[in-house]
Parts: C-alpha cells; structure tokens; sequence
C-alpha cells in the first residue's frame, strides 16, 4: 500500500495531539501547585477537557463538512497551537479551563480527521486496518506519551510539556500541508441529515453497541490499580509492570484488530473481540489471585478490549460511507461518554459491594455489547439478502 508511511504519519501526529489530554492525569499536582488550587479541583479539566471534545468536536465536524480533509486536519492543529499558547502565557486557572477547551477540540476534531484520512488514503479492503493504524496513536499517548510528560515535569516545568506541542503542533501544519492530499469530503450535508442518522435503527444499534463495550472497559480501567491491588497479591512495583504490560498489549490489540478485521470480516472479528473481552473480565475476578495469573489475563483483557476499537469505527463508517467525518465523530462522543458513565457506576460500585464488582458488572456490559453487535450483523446480513434476491429477481 503505497499510502501506508502517510496512515503511519497521521498514527505519529496522533500521538503528539492525544498526548495533550492524556498527559494531564499524570500532572495533576504539579498543575495543583502552580495555581494553588486543590488536586480534586485540577481534576475537573480532565472532566471539561471530555466534555468539550464528546460535545464539541462533532459540532467542529459538522460546521466544516465543506473543508477538504488536508484542510481540516490542518485547522485542527492550529487550534492546538493556540490552545498550548494559551497554557503557556496566560496564568490563571480560569484561562487554564479555556486553553483545555480549545485543545480538546483540536485534538478532537484531529483524531476524526486523520482517521478519516486515513480510511481514504487506504483501498477499500485495508480501510480497517488504517483505522486501526491510527488508533495506536492513542495508545503509545498512554504509555508513552504521558511517563514522559511526568518526567519533564519532575526535572523542568509542566508548561514545558505544552511548549513541545504548541512547537510539534506547528511543524505538524506544515508536514500535513506537503504530504496529505487534499481529499475532498464530498457533498457538505445538511444538519438535518446529519441528525437524521441517529433515527437510523442500523447506526444506533451501533453506537448502543460502542458505548456498552467502552462503559464495559471503562468500569475496569477507571479501577484497575485498586481492583490489582485487593484481588491479587501484587504490590506497587508488580503493579507498574503488569500497567506496562497492559499497554503493551493495547498496542498489538489495535493492529491485530484492523489486520483481522480486513482479514475476515467485521463481525468475527468485533463479536469474537466482545467473547474473549467479557471472558477475560469474569477471570480476572475468579481466579487472578497471584501476578503470575493476572498478568497474562490482563494482557488478554487489553488486547481483547482494544482490538475491538477499528471494528467498532469500521462499523459506523461501513453504516454510513456518504458521512464518515459524521460517524467517527460521533464514535469519540459515544467514547466520551462511555468513560463518564463507567467512571460514575464503578465509583457507586465499589462504594456499595466491593472493588471486584467493578469486573462483574463490566463483563455484563460488555456481554451486551456482543449481544447487540450480533443481532445487528445478523439483521445486516438478512437486508443484504433480501436486496440481492430482488436483484435477481
């Protein structure tokens, strides 16, 4: 695929820009500290940051159906060049708020972008595996991009780590300016088509089947460290091993996801995906009771989850081929909101029972998942028949 180093670019740039959002967990006192608020209070620009990029990156989307892909992957880099000026300038935790706006809609509206991009960049049979590409841009953020940030702001300044995106993000307009080809979006599509799809019985069996898989993982991750903690008998340096493992996994998961999904189709692979997910959480909280049983379950649990990712995507595009700006945008708003529901259930959870009904109740969602992913394949498959049958006929 002679496009392929151009997917591999926008997987690099992705990256930079999912690290802008990531990387606030890992600073979060060191934010505290600088603007003398308390830690739960610079926790809330996680909350505004996930708000801002479920709401308003599909509202960016849809405002700017007549941009070109090129185009509009490149305004999403501007408005991070502003947004981590902003960060680096203006003090006060207000405009702090405002400056994290602005970057989660960049980063937003960039990571439909360049997965619509890269959909287009790849042939038809290949387009899952470029989604799946991409994805690994959020991942390597996770386990790369935010350690890193972490340390430079033990040894430097936290602001430093927005200086290098503010920077990366502006070479970043030029390399995409030279290098990613104009694609045209096609007809700009009314608002109301764009709402219209949500009537579709097809696509919202697909975002119902997207947001219970990721409330599914979300209940878990949100968790993890005191669900490792309590069920197994690992301690805090197992426990930053078995983390790195995880992410290790997160990496494959997503490739090996796109790779199968192109391979043998999208229903074995994102119902098999949801199977071995929703198995993997039921023996996590039954028999991962040392690091030498965990670990491996939780690379499964990892890899499963993750692999699911392109699939999910893949199948809202395939729903809907004439609005994939639309569709993907309204995955990472479905996304978004997955993690603000699992956060609120896993919290009442495990205040209630305990810490492993977190993977109890995550493996029922997730059972869901696979239920609703099925009828919707089999439903698929039934109306493609009928309308080949007609042909013939």
């Amino acid at each position: 695929m002679k496009n392929t180093w151009k997917i591999y670019l926008l997987a690099l740039i992705t990256f930079m820009v999912s690290t802008s959002e990531y990387v606030i967990a890992g600073i979060l006192d060191k934010i505290a500290d600088s603007n003398n608020v308390s830690v739960s209070a610079a926790g809330q620009l996680i909350t505004v940051f996930a708000i801002a990029n479920a709401v308003g990156s599909p509202l960016v989307v849809m405002a700017t159906t007549k941009l070109n892909q090129r185009m509009l992957l490149m305004f999403s880099l501007v408005l991070m060049v502003l947004g981590s000026i902003m960060t680096i300038t203006i003090p006060g935790f207000g405009f702090l708020v405002i400056s994290r706006i602005i970057l989660a809609l960049g980063s937003g509206v960039f990571a439909i972008a360049a997965k619509t991009a890269a959909a287009k960049l790849a042939p038809p049979e290949k387009q899952a595996g470029a989604i799946g590409t991409v994805i690994l841009g959020f991942s390597a953020a996770i386990i790369i991009g935010v350690p890193i940030g972490r340390l430079v702001a033990l040894v430097y300044d936290w602001k430093l780590i927005f200086v290098g995106i503010g920077v990366l993000s502006l070479l970043a307009i030029f390399v995409i300016m030279r290098m990613i080809p104009a694609t045209n979006n096609g007809a700009a599509v009314p608002l109301g088509k764009q709402l219209s799809y949500l009537k579709n019985p097809k696509i919202l069996m697909g975002i119902g089947a997207t947001f219970f898989w990721q409330l599914g993982y979300g209940l878990m991750y949100s968790y993890i460290t005191p669900f490792l903690l309590t069920v197994t008998s690992m301690n805090g340096r197992e426990i930053s091993g078995a983390l790195f493992a995880f992410g290790i996994a997160t990496l494959i998961g997503s490739k090996f996801g796109g790779f199968m999904t192109d391979r043998i189709g999208n229903p074995r692979t994102l119902v098999g995906g949801l199977v071995v997910h929703c198995l993997a959480l039921v023996l996590l909280s039954t028999i991962a009771s040392s690091s030498f049983v965990a670990i491996p379950l939780l690379m499964l649990w990892s890899f499963s989850a993750w692999s699911s990712g392109p699939g999910m995507q893949y199948n809202l595009v395939w729903l809907a081929p004439e609005a994939t700006g639309i569709m993907l945008s309204l995955y990472g708003s479905i996304i978004q909101l997955g993690i603000a529901t699992a956060a609120g259930i896993g919290g009442i959870a495990v205040k209630s029972t305990s810490v492993q009904a977190v993977s109890w109740i995550g493996a029922a969602s997730v059972a869901i998942a696979a239920i609703i992913a099925a009828v919707s394949f089999s439903f698929n498959s039934r109306v493609a028949r009928k309308s080949f049958n007609k042909e013939i006929l």
